[in-house]
């Protein structure tokens, strides 16, 4: 009687836990399911055919393998069951014979995949124990291409990859404790370290600070307390910490470099959360494992929002997918798309029903800087959020005030990303200027913008409030020529105070073109208003007028029409974003 009492116990509990939980790990689960939807079943017969005739070539294949092969473990997709067996039979085929196919990423992926089919026992023990035993023949030699040969090694977070990939063919019992390779790359990894704990690839692409902590995670998580786990642990803490600042009003990571504005990397972010709410709550901290759980729930938010889009892309606009608009010319679909899958499900190995999800406070105010490697100004306050770049890498952005957002607001309707006149990924636009929120002065000729590459930012202060948040920064040209800008950000939105000597100016971007809508643009007067997606993003100038310079200029996207606010030695811009009034 007791036992029975005691499972009663148990199965209410269960049941209270799952109702009472405003973000269970399944969900993870089922985006993965929704993600896999971006691909039919031709396109995916059609991949396998190229593989298995042209060989393995990257490790977007093994990637889709291992995602299909998860959720087949978890009850979903069985349609593709006899599809898969030949993708597995393909990758363990292919894995240890091709040293140039992305192993470092992939190898990790399809042990995930084994591990899932395994305690699932989705298939007979023989044949998990053949595709097994191809991963014993894998050689870091003959296998991987960028790793660490030593200690000192310059060799960015490919060998943080390999090393993740080794450990877990150790894990399963595909391969030795190699412990003398796994410290190599730890240590290796340590001297792109900041003072934050953030890791700095080179020119400090923010999406790789998160990726590169989530493999640290991973080694972790599975088990690592090696030589260099105490170091590497505090700085996942310290920089843990940090992430929640960086997040922003509309649930994504913040932008800055290569990579930015694909859908893993909002699902990334969120397994770096998910460590963090998990290491809060083994240190007896609830409510601050509750806030990381609330932030991973709001960049899952953000996930969900784009992958709801017809057709889903991995990139977040809506031109045609075949374009790789807004993309690198590594970042295809093949690659990128399933990559968010893969975050997703390091995401929910993480995750803990039992910490609940407190949402983010965005009303508070908020203020604060990285380090200078990644020159980066936050504000948060009143359900805003915005973030500064005060020396950007022009191959991707442009300094200034290169995003601000309003909770509940489309990401992209003022700023989600600044856009710069070279970029490094596909606008298909001739002659774009550097566009974001930055000062602007007439030197009697021309207008010289912040925007520009030669323009010199720094941060004077920055401050928050119960509600508010400010900052002043300095923009410069050649020295004399300065403007100063004093920002104020609450509950009204983003007010810009922008002084200097003569004719001066601030820069208005104004989202013209997805790829698919035209936001509606109107000006009247001193006040421009873009509609979109049901909300509006409103300029109003004091103390000046509003110009449309004619220019135009691309983001990651989509287009934006230049606009201009003029004035002598003091000028006021807001910027409020709202539901449309109609």
């Amino acid at each position: 009687m007791k036992k029975i009492f005691y499972l009663l116990t148990l199965l209410f509990a269960g049941i209270a836990l799952e109702a009472g939980n405003n973000f269970p790990r399944s969900r993870y689960i089922d985006l993965i399911a929704k993600t896999l939807t971006a691909y039919s079943t031709a396109d995916i017969e059609a991949y396998c055919r190229k593989v298995d005739t042209g060989g393995l070539k990257e490790h977007g294949f093994p990637r889709l393998t291992a995602n299909i092969g998860i959720l087949i473990a978890h009850g979903k997709r069985l349609d593709l069951k006899p599809l898969f067996v030949r993708m597995m039979d393909i990758c363990c085929r292919e894995i240890p014979i091709r040293k140039k196919a992305g192993n470092e990423f992939s190898i990790k992926e399809i042990v995930f995949c084994l591990m899932e089919l395994e305690k699932q026992r989705t298939f007979p023990p023989a044949q998990l124990e053949k595709w097994k035993s191809a991963l014993k023949k894998v050689t870091v030699a003959n296998c991987y291409r960028v790793y660490a040969v030593s200690p000192t090694a310059k060799v960015n977070n490919w060998a943080a990859f390999a090393m993740v990939s080794e450990w877990m063919r150790s894990v399963i019992g595909a391969a030795d404790k190699d412990m003398d390779f796994i410290e190599k790359q730890a240590a290796s990894q340590w001297q792109f370290v900041d003072v934050n704990g953030m890791y700095r690839d080179p020119n400090e692409p923010l999406v790789y600070d998160f990726v590169t902590r989530g493999l640290f995670a991973q080694l972790f998580y599975f088990g690592y307390r090696g030589k260099y786990f105490a170091r590497w642990d505090k700085a996942l803490a310290s920089a843990g910490k940090v992430s929640l600042l960086m997040l922003s009003a509309a649930g994504e990571m913040p932008f800055g470099g290569r990579s930015n504005q694909f859908l893993h990397n909002e699902a990334t972010a969120a397994m770096v959360m998910e460590y963090e709410a998990r290491r809060a709550m083994a240190a007896g901290d609830k409510a601050t494992a509750a806030k990381f759980r609330g932030a991973a729930k709001a960049l899952v938010d953000n996930v969900e929002l784009c992958l709801a889009l017809d057709p889903i892309s991995h990139v977040k606009n809506r031109f045609p997918r075949d374009s790789r608009y807004g993309c690198e010319t590594y970042a295809y679909f093949d690659k990128y798309m399933i990559t968010a899958a893969s975050a997703l499900y390091v995401a929910y190995l993480f995750s803990d029903d039992t910490i609940p999800a407190t949402e983010m406070d965005m009303r508070s105010g908020m203020s604060w800087q990285s380090s200078d490697h990644f020159h980066k100004l936050f504000l948060r306050a009143g359900n805003y959020s915005a973030q500064y770049d005060y020396r950007a890498d022009y191959k991707y952005d442009a300094s200034g005030m290169g995003r601000l957002q309003f909770k509940g607001a489309p990401a992209a309707i003022c700023l989600a990303v600044p856009g710069t006149h070279t970029p490094h990924y596909k606008i298909f636009m001739d002659n774009p200027v550097p566009f974001a929120l930055t000062p602007m002065l007439y030197d009697g000729k021309k207008w010289l913008s912040g925007a520009a590459p030669e323009a010199v930012h720094s941060i004077v202060s920055h401050s928050a409030g119960k509600e508010s948040a400010a900052a002043v920064i300095n923009c410069s040209w050649g020295g004399k020529k300065k403007v100063k800008t004093s920002f104020h950000l609450d509950a009204n939105g983003l007010n810009v105070k922008v002084s200097g000597s003569g004719k001066i100016g601030y820069m208005l971007p104004a989202f013209s073109f997805d790829g698919k809508v035209k936001p509606e643009i109107s000006q009247r007067h001193n006040t421009l208003t873009i509609k979109y997606q049901g909300y509006e993003c409103v300029y109003t100038v004091t103390g000046g007028t509003i110009a449309d310079t004619g220019d135009t200029g691309g983001n990651r996207n989509g287009h934006y029409r230049i606009f201009r606010a003029e004035g002598n030695d003091n000028l006021t811009v807001n910027i409020r974003i709202g539901k449309s009034v109609r």
